[in-house]
């Protein structure tokens, strides 16, 4: 389980001073359910997720991830989540098979139980056709596979993905989508972030509307039709932010 306590991020900018990314967001994820974070570009999305990652350290505030708090144990916390971004960043000299095995390593696998473990995500994720391929020759999809290959190599416990479709074809984007209802139905847990409201009405179980680095709305989709009394959930967004829609 994943518990956000009043988590806030402050970056120091020399034109604009203090800027408050992340202003006191609290929620809780659970097992065998997908929390979507729904926010606009820029909403604070991003930092949130790096900070429950340990990627950042927050301002004040903190996270219990598994058991663990991101501020006391960020090690142990590492050890028990998976992370994907859209924003893939892989080693160009290193084959799929290598990097995914090196990954695997810095985790403590070896051996046997590497190989094996390595064989059982390629054949899962259809990658064995490039598995010999370098990096920096693959295409953007397969890129994708070896970056979720990368970081499920351990067995995590919690998956986080931050807007993981983000450039991506509709076959390799349906690919993601499947992985995460898979991460679901293991009864891992799952935070997704997405600004794509197709995304979050497929996946979420339910859902924190972000803006301007707050929670401003909670619940799942029908209970936030509900409290605004929209059906389309795009509309049902713009009036949780402020924005209605025409």
């Amino acid at each position: 389980m994943i518990e956000v306590r009043a988590l806030a991020k402050v970056f120091h900018d020399r034109k604009r001073g203090a800027v408050r990314a992340v202003d006191g967001v609290s929620f809780t994820a659970r097992p065998g359910r997908i929390l979507g974070l729904l926010g606009a570009n820029g909403a604070g999305k991003t930092t949130t997720l790096r900070m429950i990652a340990t990627l950042l350290a927050p301002t004040s505030g903190t996270a219990i991830v598994a058991g663990h708090d991101v501020r006391e144990e960020p090690r142990i916390v590492r050890e028990k989540i998976g992370f994907l971004t859209g924003s893939t960043a892989l080693y160009g000299r290193l084959t799929a098979r290598e990097m995914v095995e090196y990954f695997g390593r810095l985790h403590g696998l070896d051996g046997t139980a590497l190989r094996s473990r390595v064989d059982e995500i390629f054949a899962e994720l259809e990658m064995n056709a490039f598995a010999d391929g370098r990096c920096d020759k693959l295409s953007t999809g397969q890129k994708q596979r070896v970056s979720i290959a990368r970081a499920i190599v351990h067995r995590p416990e919690v998956m986080i993905f931050d807007e993981p479709t983000t450039g991506l074809d509709v076959m390799t984007s349906r690919t993601i989508m499947r992985f995460i209802e898979k991460c679901r139905a293991e009864g891992r847990t799952v935070v997704f972030s997405t600004h794509i409201m197709s995304e979050v009405e497929r996946l979420c179980d339910e859902i924190a509307v972000v803006h301007e680095g707050r929670i401003v709305a909670s619940g799942t989709v029908d209970e936030l039709r509900a409290r605004t009394g929209r059906s389309a959930l795009e509309a049902v967004f713009l009036e949780l932010v402020g924005e209605p829609a025409a």
